[in-house]
């Protein structure tokens, strides 16, 4: 991980190819110079398209000297008439530009690199993370960075979990910060990626029958985090609200004798009949109304499908309660 810099140096290298980390260093300086000045202008290009003057204009003072950060990715794969273009301008930087210049880090183009190291240049080190100690250090400072505690078993169990991609070990440990409300054990690690391994519509469509809103949302955002349809968790819970209607309707008689009635097998008659005793047929009839409304949301009605999914999730709890 890197160290912090001066952000409003008017040269910053960015040595490393860890793409998280090399992304927050460049999202850091733009921040840091819009909250000096909230007008900053962000210019990016990539070095192996960018030509001299290209670069020259990027970089140029502007009539009224507004201020910019301006980034030039990938500057390994520079040309060499663009590296003196640069290297030039590293000896006067123009006032109010910060010059953001991402380098692998490699022998190739080093001496772009040694210039603006010689010209003054700030240096955030954004190496990959290849060793599982460093991996275990990087889940605990993101985890206290989003103002959790945790526990080295915690930790490692995550780690184990979510594998070696930076992005999703940050991710993963700032929705576990969220979710716990800051206490992040190992409990709490192995509950919530059992849940993502196995989650799919019908997850959601149980957790949702059953009442229990904080576990059916949680799945659902699992589920769309994974990429199942939203059309698929919708016919899912259609399909949960039916077969509790069903059952609810249908006469005295064990699982085995009412399968080829009810056309489901006896399993899920017995879970069904288990939900349906909390579901009154006011509240039946609202929930059918729910996932109806559902379907055309899901299908391109609504603006967002996650949302729409969402609210029926919490609608649906709604109708379980009506008397």
């Amino acid at each position: 991980m890197s160290a912090a810099a001066a952000p409003l140096d008017p040269l910053l290298l960015v040595l490393g190819d860890e793409p998280l980390l090399v992304d927050r260093a460049v999202a850091g300086a733009v921040s840091a110079a819009r909250r000096v000045d909230p007008d900053v202008e962000r210019r990016e290009a990539a070095a192996a398209s960018l030509s001299p003057l290209e670069f020259s204009d990027l970089v140029a003072p502007s009539l009224f000297a507004e201020p910019r950060v301006v980034v030039i990715r990938q500057a390994h794969e520079a040309s060499k008439e663009l590296v003196a273009a640069v290297v030039d301008y590293a000896r006067d930087p123009v006032e109010g530009v910060v010059l953001v210049v991402q380098h692998l880090g490699g022998a190739r183009n080093k001496a772009l690199a040694d210039a603006l190291r010689k010209a003054g240049a700030a240096v955030l080190t954004c190496n990959k993370i290849t060793k599982p100690a460093e991996r275990i250090e990087f889940v605990r400072h993101e985890i206290r960075s989003a103002g959790g505690t945790t526990t080295p078993d915690a930790v490692a169990a995550l780690v184990d979990a979510v594998g070696s991609d930076l992005r999703e070990l940050a991710a993963a440990a700032g929705q576990l910060v969220a979710d716990t409300g800051g206490m992040v054990d190992e409990s709490a690690v192995r509950r919530y990626h059992r849940g993502r391994a196995e989650v799919n519509g019908f997850a959601v469509a149980d957790l949702a029958v059953a009442g229990d809103v904080p576990s059916a949302l949680e799945a659902l955002r699992w589920a769309m985090g994974v990429g199942v349809a939203h059309v698929l968790v919708a016919d899912a819970l259609a399909d949960g609200i039916r077969t509790v209607a069903k059952v609810s309707g249908a006469r005295p008689g064990n699982g085995y004798a009412l399968s080829g009635e009810l056309g489901m097998p006896p399993w899920k008659i017995d879970r069904a009949r288990t939900a349906a005793r909390y579901w009154s047929e006011p509240g039946l009839a609202r929930a059918m109304e729910v996932v109806a409304d559902l379907n055309g949301a899901v299908k391109g009605l609504a603006a967002d499908a996650d949302y729409a999914l969402e609210k029926a999730v919490i609608d649906l709890s709604r109708a379980r309660r009506l008397r």
